[in-house]
């Protein structure tokens, strides 16, 4: 078995490869780049499902970042046991070749409670008295503590949310490599996301992301040192590229308009009733899934959605299982917006009404992913007073909302989930070995296959 690294670089693509990152620009003439053909939609979760089981969502069930549970009628998103991934893993598959083979999987998602022998993904702790304190979750335990001693605690806030920069990559990067040194697994899955950032806050015209670019091209230029000491493989990959936004559809406004989602008032600001309501969507960046609760209100639903400007695609049973997004997760109807838009989980028709999360960094509460969180709101006059005033007063024991965030989705500037037009805009796959790659491009459903080609020839 040869031992192989591998770096998902959040959000690279071929055309952001330059001058701004000689690392992977030198590693990419040397060896061998591919466009990745991805999935639908192309998200964190699903796609990295998809690396690693070689299926599609109708088989492996993880049809975004999150989805309507049914059975519970509420809405969730993030979640993190491995037990909702349906099918074999590629490191079990790799197990029945050579029970001596092991795997870290370091900051991929679903990473807790899987099969690997190694695993590190965040996980805070949030305390009786609404605090939030950064954490790890490891297998094997220990591991969390060693970490946390060497390296100190993992910098949660600079992960996601207005502070998320180039520490929470650097951290991750100096965890694998520690791993490696002590564990030395066969295959190590690490996960740098720090393109993901400014990529989304500025779009990927902006010149602010060339120092991006910079900073996450100095750590991978000191992780292909590291694997060239270790005579280590590499690959590296990106699930989805993210293109320019100027539009955002409001879709669950325009569903209530309608009469079909329905709200509760809960000390005067709204909830969602996803229960109760006879459709609503869960937004997640470019795609919609939207949960129809009658068979009798689809047409309409239908014909509402297909006239939002910024729609591009309302697929149905027969479009989703052009998708292979036939699982009974998906909503009866999943949207696809036009490339410069993306969908807003909004629901509240007056801001002065919106649920106390939405001004806040709040990935579980909220029924859909919003990517203002990455900004403070440019309303705020010295924002930094007002959270450090915040800060002071959970300190001395206050609870309190930290609501610094915006609900101006224009802000938003950049956006993907939707297949990108040019394979240049979309992910790639590099390799150490280009002898391995296919011809012209690689298939997402192949990746798993082609890691095991890595590792065993």
């Amino acid at each position: 078995m040869q031992k192989t690294l591998v770096l998902n670089v959040v959000g690279l693509t071929p055309s952001l490869i330059g001058e701004h990152t000689p690392s992977l620009r030198a590693f990419r003439d040397a060896h061998a780049v591919r466009p990745v053909a991805t999935i639908l939609p192309a998200v964190t979760c699903s796609v990295q499902s998809t690396f690693v089981t070689g299926k599609l969502p109708r088989e492996h069930g993880i049809v975004g970042n999150g989805w309507y549970f049914r059975d519970l009628s509420q809405v969730w998103l993030w979640r993190q046991s491995n037990h909702l991934v349906a099918g074999e893993k590629l490191w079990d598959e790799a197990k029945r070749r050579d029970p001596s083979f092991t795997v870290a999987k370091l900051f991929w998602w679903y990473n807790m409670y899987s099969s690997a022998d190694i695993s590190i993904t965040p996980r805070p702790m949030y305390t009786a008295d609404g605090r939030k304190l950064p954490d790890v979750y490891t297998d094997p335990p220990e591991l969390r503590a060693e970490l946390s001693a060497e390296l100190g605690m993992f910098p949660l806030f600079n992960f996601w949310g207005p502070r998320a920069d180039i520490s929470s990559t650097r951290w991750i990067a100096k965890s694998a490599m520690r791993v490696v040194e002590q564990h030395a697994p066969t295959l190590t899955l690490v996960y740098l996301p720090h393109l993901d950032y400014d990529l989304q806050r500025f779009g990927p015209n902006d010149p602010r992301i060339a120092s991006a670019l910079a900073e996450v091209d100095a750590v991978c230029g000191e992780l292909l040192s590291f694997a060239q000491q270790k005579d280590l493989r590499v690959v590296i990959l990106s699930e989805y590229g993210i293109t320019e936004v100027g539009g955002v559809v409001h879709v669950n406004r325009a569903l209530r308009e309608a009469g079909f989602l329905r709200v509760r008032d809960e000390l005067g600001l709204e909830q969602l009733d996803a229960g109760a309501s006879r459709a609503f969507a869960v937004a997640d960046h470019q795609v919609a899934h939207v949960y129809v609760k009658n068979a009798a209100d689809l047409p309409a639903v239908r014909a509402l959605c297909e006239q939002l400007p910024g729609v591009e695609q309302v697929l149905d049973g027969a479009g989703k299982s052009a998708a292979g997004l036939d699982h009974e997760r998906s909503g009866e109807l999943v949207l696809v917006s036009r490339a410069d838009h993306w969908f807003s989980y909004y629901f509240w028709l007056d801001d002065a009404r919106a649920p106390d999360y939405a001004r806040t960094v709040d990935i579980h509460l909220k029924p859909g992913y919003d990517p203002a969180e990455l900004r403070l709101d440019p309303k705020l006059s010295l924002p930094m007073l007002k959270v450090g005033r915040r800060l002071l007063a959970r300190k001395l024991g206050f609870r309190n909302l930290l609501d610094v965030i915006g609900l101006d989705a224009s802000i938003v500037k950049g956006s993907h989930g939707r297949i990108t037009d040019r394979e240049e805009d979309g992910p790639l796959f590099m390799s150490s070995a280009p002898e391995l790659l296919p011809q012209e491009r690689v298939s997402a459903t192949d990746v798993k296959d082609l890691l095991l080609r890595h590792v065993f020839g």
